[in-house]
């Protein structure tokens, strides 16, 4: 009896925590969330974080399949800085914008057309386009790779032009910018931001740069996921406004249940338009599934997996060494 999607068969009366459980261990697994999964998912990972984050823990560890309650990118990632472990993704159909706003083909094209410019290209996007990147930035090392590029060098900066808008301005540097958003960034409304803000006057505001930059301009904090949720910490008031998928408040009030944390609101005056419909595919039922039955299961062509971690190495050697910079810090492994 095959009870994936419903048919065939059913999950009902399965005690899914105990069996991903039971599965866990007997699979040698190890099983990941990104912050913008439901609470429900975050709550049985082993680790929580942001997508480089956690496909860097999962690569220290012995596991020998690897879970990833993400979007597709992200698990391919980890299958490029670990092809000898299984990972498997629980909804295949989980992807992503801003990879969808990047066709490999398009990408390669642009390039060629522009061959006196490096590509540095956001984590958010294919292998295909990571293995036609010079270096793989994430929203954490992207202004410190940045900072050792010569001046005179030209760059192309992809696919998110939010986040390469967001870096010319802040370092000055004159980037030619792939046109790719994130439909989640991409929805919050200033005007609903402002309104939210007079009704907590001198509540701050925390940002992900993947946002316009008409949201940006009135941040307090801008920074990754888990520089958002660093930035919570410090905050001295007891409210805080956060633009970006709203599921990273379940790990704010579970680290400071004394704050009050507001998603910041799309143009319709509520989150439910920020919450990203990739990541919201993910379920425990087809996570229990995935462990079952080892599938979906991420499988990339050996060349192309060289090509494309040739970049995220790039990457890695120009920022590894930074401390408390989200997705890039120390590689920490716990325990069960």
């Amino acid at each position: 009896m095959d009870a994936r999607n419903g048919i065939g068969g059913t999950l009902a009366g399965v005690d899914l925590l105990g069996e991903i459980d039971r599965l866990r261990k007997e699979r040698n697994a190890v099983i990941l969330a990104h912050y913008y999964q439901k609470p429900e998912i975050q709550d049985l990972a082993d680790f929580v974080g942001d997508s480089l984050d956690l496909s860097r823990k999962a690569a220290a560890t012995d596991a020998e399949v690897i879970a990833f309650c993400g979007v597709r990118f992200m698990a391919e990632t980890a299958k490029i800085l670990s092809p000898e472990k299984i990972v498997v993704l629980p909804d295949m159909a989980a992807g992503c914008s801003l990879e969808d706003s990047c066709p490999p083909e398009q990408f390669a094209a642009f390039r060629a057309q522009h061959p006196d410019h490096i590509a540095l290209t956001y984590i958010n996007c294919s292998t295909e386009v990571k293995a036609l990147s010079d270096i793989i930035v994430t929203s954490s090392s992207a202004e410190k790779i940045l900072s050792q590029i010569p001046p005179s060098q030209k760059i192309i900066f992809g696919p998110d032009r939010n986040l390469g808008g967001y870096l010319a301005r802040k370092t000055g540097r004159d980037m030619l910018l792939w046109p790719g958003v994130c439909i989640v960034h991409e929805a919050f409304s200033e005007t609903e931001l402002l309104k939210l803000k007079a009704e907590h006057p001198g509540a701050p505001v925390a940002a992900h740069p993947e946002c316009p930059a008409v949201i940006l301009d009135h941040a307090d904090y801008v920074g990754s996921t888990r520089g958002i949720l660093e930035y919570a910490q410090t905050v001295t008031g007891d409210t805080l406004i956060v633009a970006t998928e709203p599921h990273i408040i379940h790990q704010m009030e579970k680290a400071m249940p004394e704050k009050r944390f507001i998603g910041a609101p799309g143009a319709d005056g509520n989150c439910n338009c920020n919450i990203c419909p990739y990541m919201a595919l993910n379920t425990i039922e087809k996570l229990y599934l995935a462990l079952r039955d080892l599938e979906p299961r991420i499988e990339i062509e050996e060349s192309l997996r060289l090509k494309a971690k040739v970049s995220l190495d790039r990457m890695l050697g120009m920022a590894s060494g930074t401390i408390g910079m989200g997705d890039l810090g120390p590689v920490r492994v716990t325990g069960d």
